[in-house]
């Protein structure tokens, strides 16, 4: 049986840029860093505090060319946040496109979009 989802793979086209738009926007920190023998970097990232789950930024070119068979495109994730109207004036302060809230059968949700204009959500949960 799976216990919690541990990480989720999020390919970029830098991951330089990449690292700077979580951490430095959105608050995240990096867990780890790390590179092998190969040429393989990837950097895992987590919200602070005691996220259960983290994501792995990978390389995009270098792992197509490693695994063309794999589905490279963005995962479609869902944050939490326990107060989404201050998020949102954060995030859009910080200059980081966000969308209008919208009110959804489970709650108030906003998208916003990375550096590399992949689009999140989030949704407020007190």
């Amino acid at each position: 049986m799976f216990s919690q989802v541990g990480q989720i793979m999020l390919y970029v086209n830098d991951q330089d840029e990449t690292v700077k738009f979580w951490t430095e926007k959105l608050g995240f920190t990096v867990i780890a860093e790390e590179s092998n023998s190969h040429g393989m970097r990837w950097i895992e990232i987590a919200p602070s505090g005691s996220a259960e789950t983290s994501i792995i930024l990978h390389d995009r070119d270098f792992i197509s060319k490693m695994s063309p068979e794999l589905n490279l495109g963005t995962p479609s994730l869902m944050f939490f946040t326990e107060n989404l109207e201050q998020l949102r004036k954060d995030l859009s302060s910080k200059n980081v496109t966000v969308g209008e809230i919208v009110n959804m059968p489970s709650g108030q949700v906003f998208n916003f979009a990375d550096n590399e204009e992949n689009y999140f959500a989030v949704m407020e949960k007190k």
